[in-house]
């Protein structure tokens, strides 16, 4: 597509770094050397990532290197620096021409002084040791969570990131499972049906935190187990 259009022709090509119902990961190195191919602007949406991944929890360009190679980063104020809001960042002069320019951020409101001081704060303790141990206890959870569910037979999808979805495939099972899961063990999880996924794929997404402990999990493991069993779901041979 980028060979076919007019080598002078003003470019960007908009990706993310991890997608929110595979937990896959972007070719963030191999799109930016697209675009230099190209001459083309890279916008990267960072939303499922900050605060997660990186050595300073900037995110998994952060964590390979490639935040000089990003024009435009797109992140969130909610999820992990557990705010809300959200923001970009890039050079001087394209941030002043998205102020001139882009009707979303003329006509919008800002965030009250308190949550952006909040959103401040997270960021920074995010950014020291303290906040490398949360994001470390995060991916085990989310690996211990996988290896439990695995060895039940559950269909996940992994792909090496901190969300874990549980593909169901039947939008009835996927809300029932989810009204069962909070009704009776107190557990909240969302159900993801069509259009959001296609249909044969609907799914439970869960996201272990770091602040779960594992007898948390534990419990998710046990209650998943029992009503897979009552619903008649199929599992895959139980792996060691």
């Amino acid at each position: 597509m980028l060979a076919a259009d007019a080598p002078d022709a003003p470019k960007l090509i908009a990706f993310e770094s991890v997608y929110s119902m595979d937990g896959d990961f972007g070719p963030i190195t191999e799109i930016c050397d697209l675009a230099k191919e190209f001459n083309a602007l890279t916008y990267l949406d960072e939303v499922h990532a900050v605060g997660m991944y990186g050595p300073r929890g900037a995110g998994i360009a952060e964590q390979l290197g490639e935040m000089d190679r990003i024009d435009i980063f797109n992140g969130t104020l909610g999820k992990a620096f557990g705010v809300f809001g959200g923001y970009i960042a890039a050079s001087e002069k394209m941030i002043d021409a998205i102020r001139s320019y882009a009707p979303g951020f003329i006509f919008t409101t800002s965030l009250p002084p308190v949550v952006a001081a909040g959103a401040a704060a997270s960021i920074a303790f995010l950014k020291t040791a303290e906040g490398q141990k949360l994001r470390d206890a995060q991916q085990l959870h989310a690996k211990v969570l996988k290896m439990r569910l695995k060895a039940l037979g559950m269909p996940i999808i992994d792909c090496g990131s901190h969300i874990v979805p549980v593909v169901i495939g039947d939008p009835k099972h996927t809300k029932a499972l989810s009204d069962m899961l909070l009704d009776e063990f107190g557990v909240y999880v969302q159900p993801i049906n069509f259009p959001t996924v296609p249909r044969g794929t609907e799914r439970l997404r869960f996201t272990p935190s770091p602040v779960h402990d594992l007898k948390q999990i534990d419990h998710l493991v046990r209650a998943m187990d029992a009503l897979w069993s009552r619903c008649a779901l199929n599992r895959a041979e139980a792996s060691a």
